[in-house]
Parts: structure tokens; sequence; C-alpha cells
């Protein structure tokens, strides 16, 4: 039976944001890891199509904590509206037991 763990996928305005908010999740203890990559993105926003650079931010995290995961990045998050999805995973057993053992102890 593996554990499920809770993967964050979040978009920042640069890689500073990014960066800051990932390191309060790590030293909050709210997260196990992050990863950080630029990306391209397309969207609609108040009415108009609009392009550019941002970046993302994939956090791994445990079930019981996405509630607190999203409250910390709502506080930090520069944007009105940031984009935080989340769902549920599965991993190989190892990684699921890193992500579910002693890295979120305090």
């Amino acid at each position: 039976m593996h554990a499920m763990i809770s993967i964050f996928y979040v978009t920042h305005p640069d890689a500073d944001c990014a960066k800051r908010i990932t390191s309060a999740l790590l030293e909050q203890r709210l997260i196990a890891c992050a990863n950080i990559f630029p990306m391209e993105s397309a969207y609609w926003w108040e009415g108009a199509l609009a392009q550019e650079g941002e970046w993302v931010s994939i956090l791994k995290t445990l079930p019981n904590l996405e509630q607190a995961v999203e409250q910390a990045v709502m506080a930090l998050h520069p944007y009105q509206t940031p984009c935080i999805v989340r769902w549920e995973a599965r991993a190989n057993a190892a990684y699921e037991q890193w992500v579910s053992s002693g890295c979120f102890s305090r």
C-alpha cells in the first residue's frame, strides 16, 4: 500500500518570487521539496489575451498539509489571483517514504 503525496503547481512572476515563497514553505516545513523553472504562459486576463514569461514551482507535501500550504502561498504571493493547482499522486515507494518521513519533523 502506497501513501499518497500532494503535488502543488504554482506560477510566479519571476525567479525571486518563486524562490522566496519556496524557501518560506521549506523553512515552515510545509513542503518536503520543490522544483522551480521558467516557462511561457498565455492566458486571458481582464478581457485581453496576455502572453509572458513566468516561473513555476512544483511543491511536494503531505495531503494533511494541503490547506496550510495554500494559505501560506496566498499570504506570500503578489498576484491578485495566483495559480495554485494541487492533486494527489503516488510515486515510487522510497520517494513517498522520504516525503512522509522526518523531512517534516520540527
